[in-house]
C-alpha cells in the first residue's frame, strides 16, 4: 500500500480543503492512537503547534482524536518541532505530533508524526496509519476515554536543553544578535535561551497574529532580517522557519550562508576536534557541489540521499552519522537533537564564532558556491516528467553537462510543482539548461 496522505515531512496541504481539515485531523488522532496502543501502561503523547491561526482547531480535533481511543494528551501551545520531538522522548510518551506547516503561509497547516524515541516514523507507521483510517476505529469503552492537559513549563524544559548544547565555559557576552523567529513557533523560545547566554537580541518577527508566520520574514524571505542586522550593527542574523526547524544565517556585512556553508563550517569543526562521526557529513542532492569539494579538500565525504530531512536522518542513522542537512536550512545535529533543530544549529554557529574571534563573513565562508540555478514550474495535475517531450530535453541536458554539472529534476513532496536545478562551473550554461526542461514542462502541464 502506498502513502496516499503522508508526504515527505507528514501530512500537509491548505486547511479545510483536501486532507487538510479537522474531520481529518480527528481520524489522524483515532488511527494513530490505535497503532501507539502497545502494553498496558497509561498512553499518552505530546501535542504542540506553530501560530497559525488553523492550529487551534486542528489541535482540537487531534485531541477528539487521540481522547477517544483511550490516549491522553500532553499539551504544549506554540513550541517548536524540535521541543516535541524532545519532550515526547522526555516525558516518556507514546507518541508527539505537531501541528505545522513548518515555512508555508498561514493558510497551509500539517501533522508531523513523532515516535516515542522523538524520530519521525517510518514509512512503514505512516502506511499503516493511512490503513488504520480507511477502517473502522474501535472507540474506548465510557470509563478508559483520555484526558488533556496542558503543561506550562514545556518553554522553560526546552529552553534549559537548547543552553545545554554548549559548553558551559562558552558564553555570548558582547555579541548583538538579531534573531527572526518568521512570527512563528520560536517566538519567544529562541530569543530567550539565546539572551540567557549573554547577547544582545535584537527581534524580527516574533509578533505572530495566526496569519502572518512565514510572511516576509524568516529563513524564506530574508530581506527584512538582512537589513536588521546591518542597520544594527549586529555581529550575525539568524532566520528561523515557522516551525523552528530550518536556520539561515546572515552574516555581519548581510550575506546569507545557506544550510551548504553551516554544514561546512560544523563539520570541518567538529572533524578538527575528532567529534565528527561516520566520516563527513550527509546531505541532500540539492547541496552544492562546492560544498562536497571543500569537505573532501579536509579528507572528509558528502553522502548524497533524496531530497527531505527524514532522508537525511535515515542514512546518518544507518552510517553512524552525526551531522547532517538540506541547503535548505535543515540542520540535523544527532550529538543534540533527534530531528532539525534551527535554534540548537544557530547556537553551535556562534560558538564557532565566539572561539573563533572572527567576524561572521570571515568564519562562515568556506568555499565559492558553484553556479547553481533552482527553478519551480507549476502544474495542476497528471505527470509532467513521464511526458516523452519532457524526457527529451532532459535527456539532451544532462549530455550537455557530463562531466562537468550535475542536473536533479523531481516533484515536490508537499506542493503541486516541479522542481528543476542545477549546477555546473559554467553559469550561463546552468543557466539555458534549466530554461529549457522548465519551458518542457511548462508546456506540457499547460
Amino acid at each position: 500500500m502506498a502513502r496516499k496522505l503522508f508526504g515527505t515531512d507528514g501530512i500537509r496541504g491548505r486547511t479545510n480543503a483536501g486532507a487538510m481539515t479537522a474531520a481529518t485531523a480527528m481520524k489522524v488522532g483515532q488511527a494513530a492512537g490505535r497503532h501507539f496502543l502497545r502494553g498496558h501502561h497509561r498512553h499518552r503523547v505530546v501535542i504542540g503547534k506553530d501560530t497559525r491561526l488553523s492550529g487551534y482547531m486542528m489541535e482540537s480535533a487531534l485531541v477528539a482524536g487521540f481522547t477517544s481511543v483511550g490516549i491522553d494528551v500532553i499539551l504544549t501551545g506554540p513550541l517548536p518541532t524540535p521541543a516535541i520531538a524532545l519532550l515526547t522522548r522526555e516525558m516518556r510518551a507514546d507518541l508527539g505530533v505537531m501541528i505545522s506547516a513548518s515555512h508555508n503561509l498561514y493558510a497551509d497547516n500539517g501533522i508531523k508524526l513523532f515516535g516515542p524515541d522523538g524520530f519521525k516514523l517510518s514509512d512503514e507507521a505512516e502506511i499503516e496509519i493511512e490503513r488504520l483510517m480507511a477502517s473502522d476505529i474501535p472507540l474506548a469503552p465510557a470509563e478508559k476515554i483520555g484526558r488533556a492537559r496542558r503543561i506550562e513549563d514545556a518553554r522553560g524544559r526546552y529552553i534549559h536543553a537548547v543552553k545545554g548544547s554548549l559548553p558551559e565555559n562558552v558564553r555570548l557576552d558582547g555579541l548583538k544578535i538579531v534573531v527572526d523567529c518568521a512570527n512563528g513557533a520560536a517566538y519567544q523560545v529562541a530569543p530567550s535561551a539565546i539572551w540567557e547566554l549573554g547577547a544582545e537580541v535584537i527581534t524580527v518577527g516574533v509578533t505572530p497574529n495566526g496569519r502572518n508566520i512565514n510572511d516576509k520574514c524568516g529563513s524564506t524571505h530574508l530581506d527584512l532580517v538582512r537589513e536588521t542586522v546591518v542597520a544594527s550593527g549586529a555581529d550575525i542574523g539568524i532566520a528561523l522557519d515557522g516551525d523552528a526547524d530550518r536556520l539561515i544565517v546572515i552574516d555581519e556585512q548581510g550575506a546569507v550562508v545557506d544550510g551548504d556553508q553551516i554544514m561546512a563550517l560544523l563539520g570541518t569543526q567538529l572533524a578538527s576536534r575528532g567529534q565528527l562521526r561516520g566520516g563527513g557529513v550527509v546531505a541532500t542532492v540539492m547541496s552544492n557541489l562546492g560544498l562536497e569539494r571543500c569537505l573532501a579538500s579536509h579528507g572528509l565525504t558528502l553522502e548524497r540521499t533524496a531530497v527531505g530531512d527524514r532522508h537525511v536522518l535515515e542514512r546518518m542513522r544507518s552510517g553512524g552519522f552525526n551531522v547532517g542537512g538540506e541547503q535548505s536550512g535543515h540542520m540535523i545535529l544527532l550529538d543534540h537533537a533527534t530531528t532539525g533543530d534551527g535554534t540548537v544549529a544557530a547556537l553551535q554557529v556562534i560558538a564557532a564564532l565566539v572561539q573563533s574571534g572572527q567576524r561572521a563573513s570571515e568564519l562562515l565562508h568556506l568555499f565559492d558556491p558553484v553556479p547553481q540555478l533552482l527553478k519551480n514550474v507549476r502544474f495542476a495535475g497528471g505527470k509532467p516528467l513521464g511526458d516523452p517531450r519532457v524526457q527529451r530535453v532532459i535527456a539532451e541536458a544532462e549530455a550537455q553537462l557530463a562531466g562537468r554539472g550535475r542536473l536533479v529534476i523531481r516533484p515536490s513532496g508537499t506542493e503541486p510543482v516541479i522542481r528543476v536545478m542545477a549546477e555546473g562551473d559554467d553559469a550561463a550554461e546552468v543557466t539555458q539548461v534549466v530554461e529549457a526542461i522548465c519551458a518542457a514542462v511548462a508546456e506540457v502541464a499547460a
